[in-house]
Order: C-alpha cells, then structure tokens, then sequence
C-alpha cells in the first residue's frame, strides 16, 4: 500500500483515476498507512479533484483541435410538384456535398488558447496533487486524533481504578475507627471527579471515531480499530536549516505549483483575446453532385481562400485586453500571497515541531517521576504513616502527566505530518520510520 501512496502523492502527468483500494480488511486492525490508503480511495473530494484534472486534460485535446481542418458532410433529397392546368408534375432532387475548412492563420490565437489550456492543465494535476496532501494529513491526524482519545481513555480509566483504590482504603480505615471522615469524603470527591473524566473521555474517543470515519468516506457510526499506538513509526530526519526547508517548499508544494501555472495560463489569455481580434485567413474546399429528374447530374467543385479582418467592436476589443490584463495582475498577487503564507505555514510547523519535540523528553521524566511520588504516597498512606491527601496530590499529579503524555506524544505526530505537508513532502515516505518518543530519544545529544 506504500508503493500505491507515493505513486498517488506524487506530482505524474498522467491523468489515470487512482485504482480502488484492494486487499484492506476493514475490520481488521488499521495502520496509518491503511487509514490514509482508505482516505484517498473512498472520500469524495480525491474523486472530484481527478475529474476535474480530467475535464482540463479534455479542453486541452480541444484546443489543439484548432489546428486540424474540419469537415462536414451534408445531403439532402427533396420533391417539388407543380400544377400545370390542373395536373401535378412532382420532381424529385437529391444532392450531396463535402465541405473542408482550414485556418491557415490567425496571429497565434490558436498558440495563445492551447498554452492556455496546458497551464490550465498543470494547475489542475497541481491543485489535485495539493489536495491529495491535504486529504492526508486530514486522515494522519484524525488516526492519531483516535490514538490520543484512546490512550487518555485508557490513562482515565487508571486514575479512576486509582481512586477507587483509595477510596476503598479510606473507608476501611473508617470503618475499623483509624481514619477521619474528612478523608472518606475527599477520596469520594476524588473517584467522582475521575469517573467523570472517564466518562468525558469516552465521549471524546467515540467523536474522534466518527470523524475519522468521516474522513475514510463511511458513515460516522461505522466501526473503527486501529493498530495499537506503540506500533505507529515516523522518521527522526526533521532538524534541518529553517531557510532550507521554505526554499524547498517554495519549489514543492503543489498549491504554489498550481498558482504559478494559473499566472502563465492568465498571461496565454491575454495573448490569445489580443489575437482574436486580428484577421484570421481560412482555406476552404467544397464538393457537390446533385441530380433532379428534370435536370442531369452535375458535379461542383469549390475552393476559396478568405481572409477576415475585423474593423470596429465598440471597444469591446480594447476592454477584453485591459481585463485579461487585470486576471494576470490577480494571478501574480495570490501567487506572491501564497509565496508568504508558505514561509509562515513552514515556520509555524516548524517551530511546533521542535516544541513538541522537547515536550515528548521532558513528558516521559515528568511520568517516571509522578508514577513514583504516586507509589511512594500510596504506601506510607498503607502503612499508617502518610495522609490522604497527599495520596491524591500525587495521583492527581500522575494523571496530568500521563495526560500530558499523550498530548505530547500526539502533537508530535501531527506537527511532524504538518511540517512534511508545508514543504510539499508528505507522502508515504513518512510512515515507513521510526516511533514518534524513538525518534524524541534518538534526536537527544
């Protein structure tokens, strides 16, 4: 499925629809790579986007149409009748004739529209391939949106199995008369206040389900299972020069692709509505035969050269000139705009990568820790020595750093998948390396 991907993600001038996904178990456990394979089969905007790219490789095969003579053919039968002192006389003709016509010139409107078409062309391949990417990092982060979801749950389900520990231990402690009831009431307030971070927990995870399934095309009920997080790999190779990675994106990312190809489309338009108020010559032939009953067969032949120069429009001329002309200075602006939302896009993705990158070191030494302030607390409370409330401190603390963790762990994902899509090199590539908290350890001095 990884070789289908960077075949899909890649910019190819062919215009082939991407074959439908075969061989994926739905039911079976899905990979990102599976999800984002999905993805591009079965969401509506990859079909969509291929038949327009489809509908521009058509107007191109018109336009070069313009350069081939056409002909047409025409016959006709047709019976006449007369009255002649109270008789009809009816005559019946047939007639047939074959017309060819060739533009021998017209002062490049023909050059001018068929290099309109191509850069039409290559901006829909490049406005495909731009929302392939997008369609990929959509499906990238809803898989590790549901991962996210699923691990809090998980971590939620803990601090309640926690608490709930506590609680037992609290009310014994009551019970058997060495415990205040102080206690008992905050244990209880604690295993409340987890059981209902559980259960916002489950809502959150079957939300992030319904829209992953949204993003795979299905309906929002259709059932979802994933690989287990800890199986998820992505590569360590991000750290580059910051200038390095916009000049890249300024020469990959298909959106800018896409407006450059729209600037040159816009600059063949302006050339083409200038010819097309210049004298165009045509070659013309034409053959006939036509017969009637009264008349004998005749045979005609026909060829003309005609040339036709427009003289005064009303200044309809001049003003599609001065229009098109505007479409060109339209064109040159929102590429310029991109050119700058680019270097923002990639110093964004860039620097969150990076925090997010510090943020996965430091999570894992602030769960070591938690788990073990947690563990200590817990056994002096066992032994009669420690209170409770230092008890839940510490499992309170040991819940927000796991979950903190997981957001971590889910942010570097993301912002891992965003940098590679605003340079223009998400593809599959990126899900064939290393684990997200492998690479933060690897990338350590």
């Amino acid at each position: 499925s990884l070789a289908w991907l960077a075949g899909v993600c890649a910019y190819a001038a062919e215009l082939s629809p991407p074959a439908p996904c075969r061989g994926i178990d739905e039911s079976a456990a899905l990979g990102v790579s599976e999800v984002v394979e999905l993805a591009l089969c079965g969401n509506p905007q990859t079909r969509e986007v291929w038949a327009s790219a489809r509908y521009q490789e058509a107007q191109l095969a018109i336009a070069r149409a313009a350069y081939r003579p056409s002909v047409n053919a025409s016959a006709s039968v047709s019976r006449a009748i007369t009255d002649r002192e109270g008789s009809a006389s009816p005559v019946d003709s047939k007639s047939a004739s074959l017309t060819l016509s060739y533009l021998l010139y017209d002062f490049g409107a023909r050059g001018a529209t068929l290099e309109n078409s191509r850069q039409l062309l290559a901006a829909a391949i490049a406005t495909r391939d731009s929302t392939v990417q997008t369609l990929f990092l959509s499906a990238v982060q809803a898989f590790y949106q549901v991962q996210a979801a699923e691990a809090t749950l998980a971590s939620a389900k803990q601090a309640e199995r926690s608490s709930l520990e506590s609680l037992k231990a609290a009310t014994l402690r009551y019970t058997v008369g060495s415990g205040a009831p102080a206690d008992k009431l905050q244990a209880q307030t604690a295993y409340s206040q987890a059981s209902y971070t559980r259960i916002q927990a489950e809502g959150t995870l079957r939300s992030a389900q319904g829209n992953l399934a949204n993003v795979l095309g299905w309906d929002a009920n259709h059932p979802v299972n994933l690989v287990a997080s800890s199986t998820i790999e992505l590569p360590a190779d991000f750290e580059r020069d910051i200038a390095e990675l916009i000049v890249d994106a300024r020469v990959r990312r298909p959106d800018l692709l896409a407006a450059q190809a729209q600037v040159k489309a816009a600059e063949a338009n302006v050339d083409a509505v200038r010819a097309a108020d210049m004298p165009t010559l045509t070659l013309g032939s034409s053959a006939s035969n036509s017969r009637s009953d009264v008349l004998t067969a005749a045979n005609t032949y026909n060829l003309s050269l005609s040339l036709n120069v427009p003289l005064y429009s009303g200044g309809a001329a001049t003003n599609r000139i001065y229009a098109a002309q505007a479409q060109v200075d339209s064109k040159l602006a929102q590429r310029d705009k991109l050119q700058r939302q680019i270097a923002l896009d990639v110093w964004n993705a860039y620097q969150n990568l990076q925090t997010a990158t510090q943020s996965m070191r430091s999570s894992a030494d602030l769960v070591n820790s938690a788990e073990q302030s947690e563990r200590v607390a817990s056994g002096r409370y066992q032994a009669g020595v420690g209170s409770l409330l230092d008890v839940l401190v510490a499992q309170s603390s040991l819940s927000s750093a796991r979950q903190q963790r997981v957001q971590a762990s889910y942010n570097w994902n993301i912002y891992r998948a965003t940098l590679a899509q605003a340079t223009g090199n998400l593809d599959a590539t990126l899900l064939s390396s290393n684990s997200a908290e492998k690479s933060a350890e690897k990338s350590q001095p």
